[in-house]
C-alpha cells in the first residue's frame, strides 16, 4: 500500500538521521547525487532527512546547482537548532526548506543577523493537530473533554522542532490541554509509527502534522479546526543562506530567487523523492520530476 511504502521510507530516513551528527558531511555522490560538479566552488546544503519537505528540495537544489557548475555537499542533521547555528556560522551554506516566519522564528531571533533570506518558494505552509478521519471530533477545542479517549496524549515529532514549541507553549495552554494532555515527542518517524498503528487498530489518536507533508495524503486524516488560531497562520517556506551567500554565489542566488512551487508541483516532488524512488535514488526522482515539470525550475537542462 502507498502509505506503507511512505512509512518505510520515512523510517529509513529517520534511522539515517539518528545516526547523523551535526557537522557530519558527505559528498553529493555518496548521498545519492549525480557526482557531477564543476569548478565554481562547493556549496553545502544542510537539511533534516526526516523532514521530507527539506529533503525533497535539497536534492532538487543539488541537481540545479551542479548544472550551474558547483560541487554540492549534503549535510544531514537531526534537529533544527544545530542547523540554524551551522548556517549562521557558515558551516552550512543553504537551508533549503526553512519556516522562518513563525515555526522557526525563535531560531531567527537568535541567529538571524548571520543568515540571509534567499527567497520564499511556497506560500501556504501551516502547522496542524490532526486525527484519523473516523474520529468524531473536528476541533482542537473538543480535545479537552475527550482526553481519556486519547489516553491523555498527543504524539509529536522532534523536541527541537518549531511545531513542538508552538503546540506545547501556545496551543496546548491556550486550549486548556496542558493539564489533561502530554505532548509525546521523539521523532517524525516515531510519530508516524504511532499513527500507522492506531489507524490499523481503528483507535483514537491525535498527532502534530504540517502541510505540505506527504502523510496528509498517505493517511486518511483530517486537520482539527483551530478556532483561536493558536497553531499559527499559514506561512511561506524559504531558502536561507549564510550571510554573504548572494555576494559570493550571485548566479546561485539568482536561481534560487526565481523558484516558485505550487501545491501540485511540491506534492509530486515529495512523492517521487520519498515514495516512488526512495533513499539512494533521489537523483533519479529529481530527473523524473523535471521531466514532468519542465517549466517549474529556471536552469537550463
Amino acid at each position: 500500500m502507498k502509505k506503507q511504502r511512505h512509512l518505510a521510507a520515512t523510517l529509513a530516513l529517520g534511522a539515517a538521521a539518528a545516526l547523523a551528527l551535526a557537522g557530519c558531511t558527505s559528498g553529493n555522490q555518496a548521498e545519492g547525487g549525480s557526482g557531477e560538479g564543476g569548478g565554481k566552488g562547493t556549496i553545502t546544503l544542510g537539511f533534516l532527512p526526516s523532514w521530507t519537505d527539506g529533503l525533497s528540495t535539497a536534492y532538487l537544489l543539488e541537481d540545479q546547482l551542479e548544472k550551474l557548475g558547483y560541487t554540492v555537499k549534503m549535510q544531514t542533521l537531526t534537529e533544527a537548532g544545530p542547523l540554524y547555528a551551522g548556517l549562521a556560522q557558515g558551516d552550512v551554506d543553504i537551508y533549503p526548506s526553512a519556516w522562518p516566519e513563525l515555526t522557526h522564528k525563535s531560531y531567527m531571533d537568535t541567529y538571524g543577523d548571520s543568515i540571509e533570506d534567499l527567497g520564499s518558494y511556497y506560500d501556504n505552509a501551516k502547522l496542524t493537530i490532526a486525527v484519523p478521519s473516523y474520529v468524531d471530533i473536528d476541533s482542537i477545542d473538543q480535545l479537552q473533554a475527550n482526553a481519556a479517549r486519547f489516553d491523555g496524549k498527543i504524539y509529536g515529532i522532534e523536541p527541537g522542532a518549531g511545531l513542538t514549541k508552538q503546540t506545547q507553549e501556545v496551543a496546548m495552554p491556550g486550549y486548556g490541554l496542558d493539564g489533561d494532555f502530554e505532548l509525546v515527542t521523539s521523532s517524525t518517524a516515531a510519530m508516524l509509527t504511532e499513527l500507522d498503528n492506531a489507524i490499523a487498530a481503528q483507535k483514537d489518536i491525535a498527532v502534530t502534522l504540517w502541510r505540505p507533508f506527504w502523510a496528509n495524503d498517505a493517511y486518511d486524516v483530517k486537520d482539527l479546526a483551530d478556532p483561536q488560531g493558536l497553531m499559527g497562520d499559514p506561512e511561506k517556506l524559504h531558502f536561507l543562506g549564510t550571510a554573504g551567500f548572494a555576494e559570493k554565489y550571485p548566479d546561485a542566488a539568482d536561481l534560487i530567487a526565481g523558484i516558485q512551487l505550487d501545491d501540485a508541483q511540491y506534492g509530486s516532488l515529495e512523492d517521487l523523492v520519498v515514495n516512488e524512488y526512495g533513499e539512494g535514488r533521489e537523483a533519479d526522482a529529481v530527473d523524473a520530476w523535471l521531466e514532468q515539470n519542465p517549466a517549474a525550475y529556471p536552469t537550463q537542462r
